[in-house]
C-alpha cells in the first residue's frame, strides 16, 4: 500500500485491486466467491414436487411479426437461472420450432410468471403452441401444456429494414 498527501490533507491510503480481497477475507476462496455487489451465490433451491401451470398460458399480445406468450406457475425450483419456452408450429402435431425466454426465479415468491417472445411469424397463420420451463442446466421441469392456437391477423406489416 501506498500512502498521498495532497495539498496538505489527511493522508490518503491506496490498495492494489489484486489484494483487496485478501485484506477484506482471510480466506482466498471467500473472496472469490463474492459477486460484485458482494452477496454470495446461493445453491440451488430444492425443486417443487410438480410444478403446474397455475394460469394461462394465453396470448398477451401481438405485434407486427411477434407474439408474447404468457403463463404462471407454481415456483419450480432449482437453480434461480431458468428459462419460459414455447414450442410452436403450423401442424399441431409437428411443434418443431422454439422460442425461449430467460427468467430469475424469485425464491420467496410461490409463483413464477413466464413471458416468451415468438418472432418472425407469418400474416394470415394459425400457430400451435405448448408451453414448458427449464433450469439452466437444460432439464424440464414436466409442467407441459396441452396445445392451443393463435391466428396471426392476414394485413401483417412486411418488415422494415432499419438503417
Amino acid at each position: 500500500m501506498k500512502s498521498l498527501h495532497l495539498n496538505g490533507l489527511l493522508p490518503l491510503i491506496v490498495a492494489v485491486p489484486g489484494t483487496v480481497g485478501s485484506l477484506l477475507f482471510a480466506n482466498s476462496t471467500a473472496a472469490q466467491m463474492m459477486t460484485p455487489y458482494g452477496a454470495q451465490e446461493m445453491p440451488p433451491a430444492n425443486n417443487a414436487a410438480r410444478v403446474q401451470i397455475t394460469e394461462g398460458p394465453a396470448l398477451e399480445s401481438f405485434r407486427n411479426d411477434e407474439a408474447i406468450i404468457t403463463w404462471t406457475s407454481n415456483n419450480p425450483g432449482g437453480a434461480d437461472e431458468h428459462f419460459g419456452i414455447v414450442s410452436y408450429g403450423t401442424d399441431r402435431n409437428q411443434l418443431n420450432q422454439m422460442a425461449k425466454s430467460h427468467i430469475r426465479l424469485n425464491r420467496n415468491h410461490p409463483s413464477t410468471v413466464f413471458r416468451v417472445r415468438v418472432e418472425g411469424l407469418k400474416p394470415g397463420i394459425t400457430y400451435y403452441y405448448t408451453v414448458d420451463s427449464m433450469g439452466g442446466d437444460g432439464k424440464r421441469d414436466g409442467v407441459e401444456s396441452t396445445v392451443y392456437q393463435f391466428t396471426t391477423p392476414a394485413d401483417l406489416p412486411e418488415p422494415q429494414n432499419i438503417r
